[in-house]
């Protein structure tokens, strides 16, 4: 396995980077959009939202049936009368139409009309899921790539330094305590680069499903995009573009139209209907009527459907308020991340020189025979893992940005300028709200759905 990696940084260093482009974090960002079953799911479940559009629309229009009936009959005229029979067959068309219902339909499509919105919404925060992770493996595979090169650095220079104490131990310069622990030493380097290999094919495998593909040559992140100047800022950013308060106001609206809906059921409603119908025998019937109907007793279920209505309204405020809650603390949060990245990164750089400083100073004095072999594996040790720190530390600070800017609603596809076509919710939507069935809008819609297959 540690042979594989290695062909393979050749193979990328050599050979793949002068030829191959790189491949930068906006493609990450654009393959990810791009292959994401969850943004195609969420874009699935809109679809569905849109047709209810539809559905409650259609209720303002007639309904017409048919219906043709055939069957055995054997009757008297006459009771004590001879019986007739034979196969009796007609044909009914009939049709309705609800005149007025004191704006139970309008209110149903409205309702429709803002669970759409609120679909939407959750189609963004599903695109900003996917961009997160997006960013989140590309940082993660160069990070463990990094990693991987120190630990390969580090296997190589306790290696040397093993040879060293066996040729000191050899002189009698050292006792053959030293050299085992340089062999201890060693084989926890070598542990260490095996674990380094692993997490770098986890990683990679992270980027696979957040992009659809492996890795192949990275380009250097690029420059984060800019934040606000204070948590407040991003805070009042944040309460008014992220898709989870916009898709909560939307609910809170729908509660409000529930309550208004199971108030007209409180209402009378007026239908019409015309039917016509012929028989075998040739006899015709018409029919016209009007009906004016109302539930005057229904054993407290009109009434209970308008408390459930009430309570859900006020489920859906206290959402809406929880939701502002939520949002705040994420927007708080990931500021004091990044805050503390940025200071572990000044406190890494500084670690890292004097690091550097003493493992160079313990090396000179270990040639003098003034330290152990110990001391200089242990100065070694101490550079590594500043290093390392410093590497992750950078990592975290670079998502902290993009964190953020998810925190803030602003991890899209739009905002990021990634410029690429994405999915128009109002495409099918405007498709489909007048309820097409066959017509020059229903070819329409058989374009988009097969644009969209």
């Amino acid at each position: 396995m540690r042979g594989f990696f290695a062909a393979a940084a050749v193979a990328v260093s050599c050979l793949v980077a002068p030829v191959a482009q790189a491949e930068t974090l906006t493609d990450a960002f654009i393959a990810a959009y791009r292959n994401s079953n969850l943004l195609d799911k969420q874009a699935a479940t809109l679809r569905a939202a849109d047709e209810d559009v539809a559905q409650a629309v259609s209720t303002l229009r007639p309904v017409i049936d048919y219906a043709l009936t055939s069957g055995y009959e054997r009757s008297q005229a006459r009771s004590g009368g001879p019986f007739a029979d034979g196969v009796r067959t007609s044909f009914e068309l009939t049709a309705s139409l609800m005149l007025y219902d004191f704006g139970r339909r309008a209110l149903g499509i409205e309702i429709a009309k803002e669970t759409v919105l609120a679909t939407r919404e959750l189609l963004r925060g599903v695109e900003q899921d996917v961009l997160l992770a997006a960013v989140e493996a590309y940082v993660d595979v160069q990070v463990n790539q990094q990693i991987l090169s120190l630990r390969d650095s580090n296997v190589r220079l306790v290696t040397q330094e093993l040879r060293a104490a066996q040729d000191r131990f050899e002189v009698g310069e050292i006792t053959r305590t030293d050299v085992s622990i340089a062999e201890a030493r060693l084989a926890a380097a070598r542990a260490f680069y095996a674990a380094a290999e692993g997490n770098l094919m986890i990683s990679r495998e992270a980027y696979k499903a957040a992009t659809g593909a492996y890795p192949r040559n990275l380009a250097r992140l690029p420059t984060s995009p800019r934040l606000p100047a204070s948590v407040e800022a991003a805070r009042a950013v944040a309460l008014k573009t992220h898709p989870s308060i916009l898709a909560a106001q939307r609910r809170v609206t729908i509660g409000d139209l529930q309550v208004e809906v199971q108030k007209t059921g409180f209402k009378p409603s007026l239908s019409a209907s015309v039917g016509a119908s012929i028989n075998d025998a040739g006899v015709e019937r018409q029919t016209f009527g009007l009906r004016l109907g109302q539930t005057i007793y229904s054993g407290g279920l009109q009434a209970s459907l308008m408390r459930q209505a009430i309570a859900s309204r006020d489920g859906a405020r206290a959402d809406l308020a929880q939701a502002g809650v939520v949002i705040a603390e994420a927007v708080g949060n990931a500021w004091a991340g990044l805050e503390i990245a940025n200071a572990q990164v000044q406190a890494g750089d500084r670690q890292i020189r004097a690091a550097q400083t003493a493992f160079d100073g313990v090396r000179e004095e270990a040639n003098l025979g003034a330290r152990t072999t110990l001391d200089v594996l242990n100065a070694e040790q101490e550079l590594l893992d500043a290093r390392v720190t410093r590497i992750e530390a950078e990592a975290e600070r670079y998502l902290g940005v993009y964190r953020m800017l998810s925190a803030m609603g602003l991890l899209t596809v739009e905002h990021l300028q990634l410029g690429i076509p994405t999915y128009d919710p109002a495409q099918y939507y405007n498709a489909v709200k007048n309820a097409p069935v066959h017509s020059a809008q229903g070819k329409k819609l058989d374009r988009i759905l097969e644009k969209l297959q």
